[in-house]
């Protein structure tokens, strides 16, 4: 790699999702589809909901997880598209500033078939949080959206979106897989660490998660 090369590499935000912080909190949660309009309205539900014989008092099993990321990298991570362009969704009353930051897959523990998925469009991109000697420089109620070096965005996994849909789902043995900026859409010093997968047993009523480690894909 030449210098030019190297150095383009190093000046670029590097986003690591933390295993940790998923395996201890993720739980599961019925609610009505009463209570889940504006998530529908963002199509964060299985295809099962959208048919036309249900009913606001159906409900529906959400896989609930919360969600941290840093950036490790040297420079801002950056909304995919330019501010002009960002969505109003007047439900949330909020903007989406990129079509899908994460993305989340149930997989089969034996033949990794995908059996459920979800999304996560940028709630709002900021930063919640820093590490000591850096400085949050975005911030959702000043309309900026961005990830700064040294600092986490942080989604709790009460929020709307922040879940898979595994209304349809059996009980059984399964791999939870969470990738951030899925697509590689925004550059990257380093794809190898946006992924993380977690073993997970769902009982039908509730789930345990296990051995939660950031892969490589």
């Amino acid at each position: 790699m030449d210098e030019a090369q190297y150095g383009w590499r190093s000046c670029l935000p590097d986003l690591v999702p933390d295993p940790y912080y998923i395996q201890a909190s993720i739980y599961v949660q019925k609610m009505s589809m009463y209570s889940l309009r504006c998530a529908a309205e963002e199509n964060c539900l299985a295809s099962s909901a959208y048919r036309s014989d249900v009913r606001d008092y159906d409900q529906r099993v959400l896989l609930r997880f919360p969600q941290r990321v840093k950036n490790q990298g040297t420079a801002d991570f950056l909304p995919s598209r330019p501010r002009y362009s960002w969505e109003w969704h007047s439900c949330h009353q909020h903007y989406h500033s990129m079509d899908e930051f994460s993305h989340y897959d149930l997989l089969d523990a034996s033949s990794h078939r995908r059996v459920a998925e979800g999304h996560k469009a940028s709630f709002c991109l900021e930063d919640t949080s820093c590490d000591y000697g850096y400085y949050r420089r975005f911030a959702c109620t000043a309309h900026t959206q961005g990830l700064s070096p040294g600092c986490y965005d942080t989604y709790n996994a009460d929020i709307d979106c922040q879940w898979i849909d595994i209304t349809d789902v059996k009980p059984g043995n399964y791999i939870l897989k969470v990738s951030v900026n899925p697509s590689y859409i925004v550059p990257e010093s380093d794809y190898s660490n946006n992924v993380v997968r977690c073993d997970l047993r769902f009982t039908g009523n509730h789930v345990y998660a296990s051995s939660c480690s950031i892969s490589p894909y």
